[in-house]
C-alpha cells in the first residue's frame, strides 16, 4: 500500500477555482484530481518513443539561386510567388 504524506502546492487563484470546480463536477476531490494529473503528466512523458536522426534527402545542385536570403523570409516568399525569377 503506497504511503500518502502532505504537502503543499501552489496555485494561480483562478486555477484552483477551475480545479475545485472540475473535481466537483466529476465527484471527485480536489486532491485525487490533482494526483491524477500528475500521473497523467508523468505517463506522458514516459510513453513518448525516442526518435533516431531524421534522415534528409538531398541532391546535387549549384546551392542558392543568388540573390537568394534564407534568413529574410518575406522576400523568400515574394521570390517563391513570381516563380523564382531573379529580383
Amino acid at each position: 500500500m503506497s504511503r500518502c504524506v502532505r504537502t503543499s502546492i501552489h496555485l494561480d487563484d483562478e486555477l484552483l477555482r477551475q480545479a475545485k470546480v472540475h473535481a466537483a463536477r466529476t465527484g471527485r476531490t480536489l486532491t485525487g484530481l490533482i494526483a491524477d494529473a500528475v500521473r497523467e503528466a508523468l505517463a506522458r512523458g514516459r510513453a513518448r518513443p525516442r526518435r533516431g536522426p531524421v534522415k534528409l534527402t538531398t541532391y546535387r545542385g549549384r546551392g542558392l539561386c543568388p540573390g537568394v536570403d534564407l534568413d529574410d523570409g518575406a522576400a523568400l516568399l515574394e521570390r517563391m510567388e513570381r516563380g523564382g525569377a531573379a529580383p
